[in-house]
């Protein structure tokens, strides 16, 4: 058996092959009694007096380099930010690790790195070490790493979802992944779709600092909204009941997805979290999400349940069952 694309897209055969063969064989995976790899959480934690430093990794290689509303590089710093503040984190610094091919443009390198300023100014992030290799590879490929700080014991986990938990989505689903497919594959469409790609630690630090009961926090990337959800629910131990008309997606989004054939719960974000959150906040939380430009469109999808297991969707034909996909339908997005 050989790796295949769809071992990184996020979906089951992705996490079969990081139990299986990569966690199998780590025989340590946590430090002081912290949130480990074994968790698959966004990131993990190490316990230091009354604090936790929170700390995670990402690679990011996607076709084509520059895309409608982003780059690689702001790709790198809010895809980094975003896995460290939907743990609770402040986000305080970055590595960055450039892998380049022999003949790239310095010209395009150079517009990276402007984008990659950008986007640490929106998150109030540095970048503070780095590496760069050239390489045989096809595109430039860059690996993030990212460290934050939440007081001990207060890291939000994706396992810790209740029953009766209001599920929020803070805005319309489905934009990152068909914005690269569109303009990676030159259709003939009149769509605007941009994607979504931004820093969600501010919008998430105004809910938290408004005392908002958030159990469970996660970015939906690869194998989208349906992954995330899926993901909360298993490691909850419970279901989620959502509602197709409270799925916030815009129009534009819905009919490409429709042509294509492509189911857009499915499809990677860049800039969106789905929060639980204790039922008796949830319209606060989404006054507090709709104040912010991020979160102009969030809305409540539905309630976490122990009446059953996985994700349901009450659609206007009735329930339909709402599996982990077996891989993101767009390789090569993030």
């Amino acid at each position: 058996m050989k790796i295949t694309r769809m071992h990184g897209a996020g979906g089951k055969v992705m996490q079969d092959l990081i139990k299986e063969v990569i966690l199998s064989n780590l025989e340590k995976t946590s430090v002081n009694g912290g949130i480990g790899l074994e968790c698959l959480d966004d990131a993990s934690t190490i316990p230091i007096g009354d604090k936790e430093i929170v700390f995670t990794v990402d690679g990011h290689t996607v076709k084509p380099i520059f895309f409608p509303g982003g780059d690689i590089g702001r790709l790198a710093v809010c895809g980094t930010v975003n896995d460290l503040a939907v743990m609770g984190a402040k986000p305080l610094a970055l590595s960055l690790s450039l892998i380049l091919p022999e003949g790239f443009e310095i010209e395009k390198l150079d517009k990276i790195m402007k984008s990659i300023n950008e986007a640490c100014k929106e998150a109030d992030v540095a970048v503070i070490t780095g590496d760069t290799k050239i390489s045989n590879v096809d595109d430039i490929i860059i690996s993030s790493a990212g460290i934050g700080i939440v007081d001990k014991g207060k890291a939000i986990r994706d396992s810790g979802m209740k029953d009766g938990d209001a599920i929020i989505v803070s805005g319309n689903i489905g934009e990152h992944g068909l914005a690269i497919l569109l303009s990676r594959e030159r259709f003939e469409f009149d769509a605007d779709i941009k994607s979504d790609v931004a820093p969600l630690n501010k919008m998430i630090e105004m809910v938290l600092n408004e005392g908002i009961e958030v159990h469970a926090m996660k970015d939906p990337t690869r194998g989208g909204l349906a992954n995330a959800l899926n993901e909360m629910a298993e490691k909850s131990g419970l279901g989620i009941d959502i509602y197709e008309d409270k799925i916030p997606i815009s129009e534009e989004v819905q009919s490409m997805a429709d042509i294509l054939g492509i189911d857009p719960l499915t499809v990677a974000n860049e800039g969106k979290v789905v929060m639980a959150v204790k039922r008796e906040d949830a319209k606060r939380c989404l006054e507090i999400l709709r104040k912010h430009p991020l979160g102009k469109n969030a809305e409540i999808i539905g309630y976490a349940t122990k009446e059953h297991k996985g994700v349901i969707m009450e659609t206007i034909v009735g329930k339909r069952i709402i599996d982990t996909p077996i891989g993101d339908p767009i390789p090569r997005v993030c």
